[in-house]
């Protein structure tokens, strides 16, 4: 029996997916699996019985992803799974950037007792007037799940549509639209188009991407939308740029202290989300994955080990083995179930940068001798023995 805990509410319709294998416990210590929304892990300590985290959603900063790998910990997300909801937020984000729908609306409610609004309305609402989207250039950094699904509704918006992505994967390739223009770099995106939206993950390399150099080269009175993440924007700098009229409206999904109130910022308190659809796809995919892996070992949609899929586990025992992706390790595993006298059925091993997975379907017994000498292989981090 595998005992799962939620750092966070858990949309009822995906944990109702687990099945009779799977219980519900309320101590996180005595969890194999923990599902988590945006709770903060990076002071949690783990039991060792830990070894599979499931975030449901996409980001993933709240999670200590390389000590969990040191730990032999898989950490999943649910990419696509909010993919939409997300993408209807932006296309909401960007009219309301258009035209002035917030400032029409708060008019309204502050005239809400005038008996005259009928007629009044018709002599202020100039003041409220803006631009279609029609025609404008938009710009779509970042061409993952949402990303792709953001630049092709545009295209059906009449947008003219810029897609920038150096690492953009195949599956995404072939859902995007044939009129969607390819930017070969991100400069060429930031000098042609009107609006530009951010679709990427917070690293190293993206973080503050979009700051005051970036803004220089972008046309004057630009919109620019982050419903990805806060830290991939320059908050002083986007201040600046407001201030200024550089930019005329930052859209984004994270409020902060220094961008809330700001004239020209449109701040949503994080509900790109936020839909009864998203949290219950999310969860559903939660489910899915820690069944998978906890079940036949499998490794889909992780973000600190390499996919690896060997199909549904057959009658034979299945060894999984997370270690460092070092020289030698798959002569050593192989060695030494030979010495066991095992045969090996199926074998995959697959590798991302540090860390390394392999599974192995043997024939016949893998006895407690045999799993303690793989686990004491130098580099090997965990064992597991799927019977």
């Amino acid at each position: 029996m595998y005992k799962y805990h939620c750092l966070n509410p858990i949309a009822p319709v995906g944990l109702e997916k687990f099945d009779e294998d799977f219980t519900g416990t309320e101590k996180v210590q005595d969890a194999d699996a923990i599902l988590v929304r945006s709770a903060l892990m990076c002071d949690m300590e783990f039991d060792s019985k830990l070894k599979v985290i499931a975030r449901a959603g996409a980001g993933v900063n709240n999670i200590p992803l390389e000590r969990c790998a040191e730990e032999g910990i898989v950490v999943f997300n649910t990419p696509g799974a909010n993919a939409n909801g997300v993408k209807e937020l932006v296309i909401a984000g960007m009219l309301l950037a258009a035209r002035d729908i917030i400032g029409g609306i708060n008019w309204v409610q502050e005239h809400e007792e005038d008996g005259d609004i009928a007629r009044i309305t018709e002599k202020k609402k100039k003041l409220f007037s803006g631009t279609e989207l029609d025609g404008k250039k938009l710009g779509v950094i970042g061409l993952g799940a949402i990303g792709v699904l953001v630049a092709n509704t545009a295209t059906h918006l009449g947008m003219e549509v810029y897609g920038y992505d150096p690492y953009v994967s195949v599956d995404s390739a072939w859902k995007l639209s044939r009129s969607i223009q390819h930017a070969k770099t991100v400069d060429e995106l930031y000098k042609e188009c009107d609006y530009i939206t951010i679709h990427v993950p917070a690293t190293n390399d993206t973080k503050g991407m979009i700051d005051k150099d970036s803004i220089s080269l972008m046309k004057k009175g630009v919109v620019i939308l982050n419903f990805a993440r806060d830290i991939l924007v320059n908050g002083e700098d986007m201040v600046d740029a407001l201030v200024s009229g550089a930019v005329k409206h930052y859209v984004t999904d994270f409020p902060t202290p220094e961008i809330a109130g700001v004239k020209g910022a449109i701040v949503i308190p994080h509900l790109g989300a936020s839909t009864e659809e998203s949290e219950d796809n999310c969860a559903k995919m939660a489910v899915k994955e820690i069944m998978d892996y906890l079940k036949n070992g499998n490794i889909v949609h992780s973000v600190n080990y390499p996919d690896c899929d060997m199909g549904e586990k057959g009658e034979n025992p299945r060894i999984t083995i997370l270690h460092r992706n070092i020289p030698n390790m798959l002569g050593q595993f192989t060695a030494l179930l030979a010495k066991a006298n095992m045969n090996i059925s199926l074998l995959t091993n697959k590798s991302r940068k540090e860390y390394a997975y392999t599974m192995i379907d043997t024939e016949g017994e893998v006895t407690e001798e045999v799993e303690k000498a793989i686990s004491q292989i130098d580099g090997v981090l965990k064992v597991r023995v799927l019977l």
